[in-house]
Order: structure tokens, then C-alpha cells, then sequence
């Protein structure tokens, strides 16, 4: 394993043992020397997982003292292909959804456009509310191409990850465009997740695609801030990051 690898994986593991409550809000963390005897590599490894943890913003230090937990948002990290499902059970929360809708129509003029459909084309839009320890911490509005939304109205929504079933059915969700800005809460959003009109949501709008390179779904999904963070590692090797004027989207 590289060390790149190896503080990450320090780094994963202790985000995981923070959501799962092992290490509370405001508690410390164990020493360097502790973690760099438990998983048998350097402190140097320790501190760059400290570093990472540092900028995701899940625990605080002072110079001479122990890192401390903070309490507050969890991190959902862009630097692999995740559904919120498979994120939350990686960081130990038991992922659930609420459906608001779920309806097959005539494609709008951008749907149809976005997802390269025919004119008059049908697709299936989902809107759904999910939670993570029962709080409501995001709203998603989803929409498939027929055939993956057909599949999608049979699944158990409140429960299931359309993303890892779909994969079971030979649909596999392999590649993504994100786009990531804040919008204020509609009135929809507020009464579904539970706060004031025009509050700041962080909205990730997604446009994936299967092996092929075809659209499969075109999403805006709208969290709270309070209780969601976004991570994005890049280098100056690889850097999949952009910036675009909000004007110009």
C-alpha cells in the first residue's frame, strides 16, 4: 500500500469510528504514537491523516495537545463514485429515504436535451427526502430515461440504493459530472427538510453515465450545510477539478 493509501485509510477509519460514536464530539483522539503503533506505520502517516481530517473539517488541534473531535456536519468525499447509500453505511449511519414523488412523463425540453432522449420521450422523475439517524439531511430530485426509471418504481425506495440495484440488474452508474454551488431552501425544501425558507443548501447537480457513456440520470440533490460537508482531493498531476461562473451555468 502506498503512503498516500496509508494515510487515507487512517484517515477513513477514524472518520468511521467518529460517526459511529467511538470518539464523540469534543472528546480526543489517541496520540500519534498510539495510532502509529496500532496500524504499524510512521507518525509522519498519522499526522497526514490528521492534516486530512483537519482540512474535512472533523477534528481540531492546538500545538502540544491531542486532536480533538468537532461536532457537526459529515463528510462526503468526490474522490470516488459513491451513491449516499454506500457513503453513509462507510461512515457508520443507517442511510433512509422518504418519497415525495415518483411520476413518468413526457421529458422537458432540458431533460430530453441532458439525457439524449428523442423529443416526446418518456422518463420517470423521483423526488425523495433522505435521512440519515432518521433526520432528514438532503433532498433529491432524479430523473431516468424510461427504461432505468421502470426499474427504479419497482425498487423499495425507502430502503434501497437505486444506484448498487441497478448494478445487480446490469446497469452500472460508472462515470459522473458534478457541479456543486449553494441555492436558499424553496418552500418545498424547508418543510421537507425541516428548516426556514432561503436557508443556504449546498446542491450537488450530477449527470451520469453506464459503460457505454449513455445518460442514465440526470439529479439535483439539495443538503444541509449543518449536517453535510463536500470533500475534493486533486494535485497538480491529476486535477479534475474546475471553476465556472455561476452567471454562465
Amino acid at each position: 500500500m502506498t503512503g498516500s493509501a496509508l494515510y487515507r485509510k487512517v484517515a477513513d477509519d477514524i472518520k468511521s469510528a467518529i460517526a459511529a460514536g467511538t470518539y464523540p464530539p469534543n472528546t480526543k483522539l489517541p496520540s500519534e504514537s498510539e495510532l502509529a503503533e496500532e496500524y504499524s506505520v510512521s507518525r509522519g502517516t498519522i499526522r497526514q491523516a490528521f492534516a486530512a481530517l483537519r482540512a474535512d473539517g472533523v477534528i481540531a488541534s492546538r500545538r502540544g495537545a491531542r486532536r480533538v473531535v468537532i461536532g457537526g456536519a459529515r463528510v462526503q468525499s468526490f474522490g470516488e463514485l459513491l451513491s449516499f447509500s454506500r457513503w453513509a453505511r462507510a461512515i457508520g449511519e443507517v442511510p433512509a429515504g422518504r418519497v415525495v414523488a415518483l411520476e413518468r412523463r413526457p421529458a422537458t425540453a432540458p431533460e430530453a436535451a441532458r439525457l439524449a432522449l428523442p423529443a416526446g420521450a418518456h422518463v420517470y422523475r423521483l423526488v425523495r427526502v433522505r435521512l440519515l439517524a432518521d433526520r432528514p439531511v438532503m433532498v433529491e430530485r432524479a430523473v431516468y430515461p424510461d427504461h432505468v426509471g421502470a426499474l427504479v418504481a419497482g425498487m423499495d425506495l425507502t430502503a434501497e440504493s437505486i444506484t448498487e440495484r441497478l448494478e445487480q440488474l446490469g446497469i452500472a452508474f460508472t462515470d459522473a459530472e458534478h457541479v456543486i454551488d449553494a441555492v436558499p431552501a424553496s418552500a418545498d425544501d424547508a418543510r421537507w427538510l425541516g428548516v426556514r425558507p432561503a436557508v443556504p443548501l449546498l446542491r450537488e447537480r450530477r449527470f451520469t453515465t453506464d459503460r457505454s457513456g449513455q445518460p442514465v440520470e440526470w439529479s439535483d440533490d439539495r443538503y444541509l450545510g449543518s449536517a453535510i460537508a463536500f470533500s475534493i482531493h486533486n494535485s497538480v498531476a491529476v486535477n479534475a477539478l474546475s471553476r465556472t461562473s455561476a452567471a454562465a451555468d
